[in-house]
């Protein structure tokens, strides 16, 4: 099959910059797409919780062609393997953990971000969408909410942008956003550049992004 997603290497870039902000005992929710990959960069010597919203924490690791369960799936429909002491319960269950507060990250998509770290990323209007699935809930009660996409979208406008124009998914939730190009920190002054990929500039990053970028003082770069 084909994906119709961005090249395998500028995902991988953007997911293990993510896997860095990982904290050894994180309960972790990772959205459907490719947040979910950050499960494969964990950094040595970390331990954490993958929690599904369908009602299962321990998630394991994408599962061998030998290992396929095909009654063992992530909130995504995709088989993944189960870890010892794995639990399972019902989606119900599951989404009171999230509104509890009890999910220490969770790692999202977007379609647009602004400067006030308010996301939209669950529907286009006028396009057939599923459902809103569980982000909503996850950017309210998750104690860390990091956005993981592309820079800009496929006709090359800006998803980093003064005020969303798409349906807002939560208010002021977003923490960080993690590009191929960049890593942003939301804050109340508003949209901090703390990174830059090592081949890319911060003017070109600044051209990419609909909303003047402050700098940080420790700028810095990644791979």
């Amino acid at each position: 099959m084909t994906s119709s997603g961005p090249p395998v290497d500028i995902r991988e870039r953007i997911v293990k910059r993510v896997a860095r902000e990982l904290k050894d005992g994180d309960y972790v929710n990772l959205g459907i797409g490719m947040p979910t990959m950050v499960a494969n960069y964990i950094p040595a010597g970390i331990d954490i919780t993958l929690h599904s919203e369908n009602g299962m924490l321990g998630v394991g690791q994408y599962p061998r062609e030998d290992e396929i369960d095909p009654m063992v799936i992530n909130a995504g429909k995709e088989t993944v393997t189960e870890l010892p002491g794995t639990s399972y319960f019902s989606s119900a269950d599951s989404f009171a953990m999230v509104r509890g507060g009890h999910i220490d990250l969770t790692v999202l998509g977007a379609l647009q971000v602004d400067q006030e770290g308010n996301l939209a990323n669950w529907m286009i209007p006028g396009k057939m969408v599923k459902g809103m699935g569980g982000a909503m809930d996850l950017v309210a009660g998750a104690r860390k909410v990091i956005v993981a996409m592309e820079h800009v979208a496929r006709d090359g406008g800006h998803k980093i942008v003064r005020r969303c124009t798409l349906p807002f998914t939560g208010l002021k939730v977003v923490d960080m956003i993690v590009t191929e190009m960049a890593v942003i920190d939301v804050t109340a002054q508003g949209l901090v550049l703390r990174e830059i990929a090592a081949d890319t500039t911060v003017e070109k990053v600044q051209a990419a992004t609909g909303v003047p970028l402050a700098m940080s003082p420790t700028l810095g770069t990644f791979d």
